[in-house]
């Protein structure tokens, strides 16, 4: 997730729902045991969704830093470079009445060398930071009419600011509202992280 390179929003690929199956079956594979669940969440995972070519996989985990020293050596050994991104935005309007550490992380990236880029975010099973990448995706899966303007969004998005960074910080309050929408789905239809 290098903040500094210009974003680039492709429209929807359908070979990445094979890809990102690939992907996490080859990861499960790799990382043993201390994988509890691994997931592929952000735009890539939702059908018909515009997205960065890059997929998002999540790595569920009992122990952050316990599963950070288990996995080190076999993410390395995939091409994958640890980055030191230790905490996810956290949504606005829970600053206050959430533990900044629920929302920790540990994030490794790999890009390009004939391998599919990926940002591999690993997050404690149960936090809140976990639970909302699976309830982002899965509220997008269901809701197929809402795709198209949160993908517009993106593209413009991407088209209109310098660096990923920027577009990061500019869609993360857009993401917060969803959050709200996708929150009142889950409480209605009974939506758990991992059925």
């Amino acid at each position: 997730m290098p903040e500094h390179e210009k974003p680039v929003v492709v429209p929807h690929d359908p070979e990445w729902d094979a890809g990102g199956r690939e992907l996490c079956g080859l990861l499960r594979e790799r990382l043993g045991p201390s994988a509890l669940h691994v997931d592929h969440i952000g735009s890539t995972s939702v059908p018909g969704m515009a997205a960065k070519d890059i997929y998002d996989v999540q790595v569920s985990v009992a122990d952050l830093d316990g599963a950070a020293a288990v996995f080190e050596a076999p993410l390395v050994a995939l091409g994958f470079v640890r980055a030191p991104y230790l905490r996810d935005h956290v949504p606005a309007g829970r600053e206050a009445a959430e533990d900044p550490a629920d929302w920790a992380k540990r994030y490794w990236s790999q890009r390009g060398e004939g391998a599919p880029d990926v940002n591999l975010h690993v997050r404690r099973a149960g936090s809140p930071n976990e639970r909302l990448a699976l309830l982002f995706r899965d509220w997008l899966r269901a809701t197929p009419e809402a795709i198209p303007a949160y993908a517009r969004f993106k593209c413009v998005l991407a088209g209109a600011v310098p660096d990923t960074g920027t577009y990061a910080d500019v869609k993360d309050p857009v993401v917060d509202l969803v959050a709200v929408v996708a929150e009142q789905w889950a409480a209605t239809t009974g939506w758990s992280p991992h059925p």
